[in-house]
């Protein structure tokens, strides 16, 4: 306990020590604008703050992503402030002593004024101000460019990044968690990238800053030297020229550390891989380049008049470099072949067919054309592979059962880039993609439109457009939901199979779930099954509530409901209403999306009455006029159209005689209403009705 108590204590000291660390730099910084400074804190200054320079830009190289270096900005400010608190505090000593000789304001300073510059206070001027003129030209304003144009481009293309997350997520390529994860990359991203907008005008302004530091202590110096300490204006010139330069180099040469590294991180890709991988990979990775360059630079070096020797030799570093590439990329792969010797094909010729060899449906078909082929090879890291298991263990989750695994083959039959879903062995939907492009999805809100090939989502029919992935950034910041073919499949495929779950589940899937629960509610389920239900109608019980897109993972209250009402009861119809006001409180949650209050489309009482006369002799000989059918459809899909312009739920609530015939009646028409019946609502639940749909 004792050491334990120690490691706390040791621990918060530690981040009290880090925690008012920051406060005191900057007041130390404050403190060197006011407080005189001696010239040997002066040179340990100066000394730190060109380590912190090298320090920074060498961070920036090796980073691995822009992101990994999110504080970068505050220490952009941080160490200008501190260059910035130098130049005043070298400045005072260079105008109070600088008279008595070189050495006055340190020997930092007098370094770089007598062994940088030669002790030549021209070449001096000239050399700072080439420096400036590259730092303040060239690095700081193509630097304060590329920053402000990346944060434009990444704020405006986040509600494309964020609505790209929901789809994966909807699709079941990524978990809650990888969401939540990657909405704050998201959020971190445009909040680094606005932070270097801004923190890119501190270095240009540094570097205006230095040339006006120069400028004034020089004319300073001068008039202060010739004025109060008698000194002839050749003298003065030189003495003070050459502390003015030394100190402008000192501060220069940091601030244009500082400012490479600034350009280098806002033009590098968010890619997580240091810089001089990307560099090598994609500049001198392919080996024709080092071979062209090899041969010019030997048809120089044999010019005569020309650096023959610095030529070719560099001509020989190229060509063996495309050499060493050569000779990686050309290695043998090592394969084990397994030889078909002729016993295996004697065994295959002659062995007799037998039940194996009948073909049998499988629940989930995906069929692809030969072009889709690397996508599912796991010998070729197929992505969409692991898309499917994603959608699969979403759905999973969602449903309430496992779904089964999804069987996918080529087939010549189709399209080169076309595919193929399945359910039971049937065909239930088809779509065709471009394997070397991307979907770029309009949500319905876009104006400026993006040059591609017109094409609609396979998915939902949504309005889009097949774009190169160069146009990805583009087109996100134009408001497009952009993904990849794999992640078009699987996004299909998750739809195609909610709504077809009712087909894929069984009476295996419902044993399981069974037997799930009896481990936990024993007597319930030695109660139900078979004693009061079968399981055939049990299982068609279920195909309905997922038919009606409602979860079953709520067991425990399906099987009381069940056994509650089984006894009365084995009419799956009415066992279904049953269940469906057990877990209305369910239903009514999902149907009003979470909202406090549901709003509801109703029936005019006489056309409801009109409903159940045409019931009376049963759901499936409903006599109801085409002309009294067709208006009720037409009514009812321009209220629950209404609906969706102004971000409502569409729901029809009526009385629980004529639900389960409307909704089979309007599963097709209206797609998006969903009927639910009185005694589904709880009495909890707030109802707000909006529309009466009447004769």
């Amino acid at each position: 306990m004792a050491t334990r108590g120690n490691n706390w204590a040791g621990t918060l000291r530690n981040t009290a020590i880090m925690s008012a660390g920051l406060p005191m730099v900057v007041l130390a910084m404050l403190a060197m604008i006011v407080l005189p400074m001696p010239p040997l804190v002066l040179d340990a200054l100066f000394t730190f703050n060109i380590c912190i320079s090298l320090v920074v830009i060498l961070a920036v190289v090796y980073v691995m992503r822009p992101l990994d270096l999110a504080a970068f900005p505050t220490v952009l400010l941080l160490a200008t402030l501190l260059r910035l608190a130098l130049n005043v505090a070298s400045t005072r000593v260079v105008l109070l002593h600088g008279h008595t000789g070189a050495d006055a304001a340190g020997k930092v300073i007098e370094a770089f004024g007598e062994f940088v510059i030669g002790g030549n206070y021209a070449v001096g001027i000239v050399v700072f101000a080439i420096l400036l003129i590259i730092n303040f030209i060239v690095v700081t304003k193509g630097a304060g460019r590329v920053a402000e144009v990346s944060a434009r481009f990444t704020l405006d293309s986040m509600p494309g990044k964020q609505m790209a997350i929901d789809a994966d997520l909807n699709a079941g390529i990524i978990t809650q968690a990888e969401a939540v994860t990657r909405r704050g990359e998201v959020r971190m991203e445009a909040d680094f990238y606005g932070s270097m907008d801004g923190a890119s005008k501190f270095v240009r302004g540094d570097a205006i800053a230095g040339l006006l530091i120069v400028f004034i202590n020089l004319i300073g110096g001068i008039l202060i030297g010739v004025l109060q300490h008698d000194m002839s204006f050749g003298q003065a010139a030189s003495t003070y020229a050459l502390l003015t330069i030394g100190d402008g180099l000192v501060a220069q040469i940091p601030s244009l550390l500082l400012a490479i590294a600034v350009a280098v991180i806002v033009t590098r890709m968010s890619r997580s891989e240091d810089m001089g991988k990307q560099l090598f990979s994609q500049l001198l990775g392919d080996r024709r380049v080092l071979r062209v360059v090899a041969v010019l630079l030997g048809l120089l070096g044999l010019v005569p008049g020309m650096p023959n020797i610095a030529f070719l030799l560099m001509a020989g570093v190229c060509a063996g470099g495309a050499w060493l590439l050569d000779r990686r990329d050309n290695q043998p792969e090592v394969r084990e072949e397994i030889p078909l010797t002729p016993d295996v094909v004697d065994n295959e010729a002659s062995r007799e067919l037998s039940w194996h060899d009948v073909g049998e449906a499988d629940a989930i078909g995906l069929d692809v054309g030969y072009r889709l082929i690397p996508l599912v090879d796991r010998q070729q890291d197929g992505e969409l592979m692991r898309r499917i298991k994603g959608v699969r263990k979403r759905l999973s989750e969602d449903l309430g059962f496992l779904v089964s695994p999804v069987r996918i083959r080529d087939d010549l039959d189709l399209p080169a880039s076309g595919y193929r879903i399945s359910v039971m062995g049937s065909p239930v939907a088809t779509g065709e993609v471009h394997l070397d492009r991307e979907l770029a999805i309009n949500p319905g809100h876009i104006e400026q439109r993006i040059n591609g090939i017109p094409a609609q989502d396979p998915a939902y029919g949504l309005e889009a457009v097949w774009i190169e992935p160069v146009q990805r950034e583009e087109a996100q910041s134009r408001g497009y939901t952009v993904v990849d073919v794999p992640t078009v499949i699987a996004t299909h495929l998750s739809k195609v199979l909610h709504e077809n779950a009712h087909e894929i589940f069984g009476h295996q899937e419902a044993q399981e779930l069974l037997d799930r629960l009896g481990k936990q509610a024993p007597k319930l389920i030695e109660e139900l099954v078979p004693k009061t239900l079968s399981l055939s109608v049990i299982v068609r019980v279920l195909q309905e509530l997922l038919r009606d897109q409602i979860p079953i993972n709520n067991m425990r209250t399906i099987c009381q409901a069940l056994a509650e009402h089984g006894r009365g009861s084995q009419d799956p119809d009415a066992l279904t209403g049953a269940v469906r006001v057990a877990l209305g409180r369910t239903i009514v949650q999902r149907a009003s999306n979470g909202q406090e209050e549901l709003p509801v489309i109703t029936l005019d009482p006489r056309l409801e009455q009109i409903l159940q006369e045409a019931l009376k002799g049963g759901a499936d000989t409903a006599g109801i006029e085409p002309t009294l059918a067709e208006k009720l459809q037409s009514r009812l899909s321009d209220t629950a159209h209404r609906q969706e312009i102004v971000g409502q739920p569409a729901v029809l609530l009526v009385s629980p005689a004529l639900r389960p015939w409307l909704s089979r009646f309007l599963r097709f028409a209206v797609p998006t209403l969903r009927v639910l019946a009185y005694n589904e609502v709880p009495d909890s639940k707030r109802v707000k009705l909006i529309a009466a749909v009447g004769t």
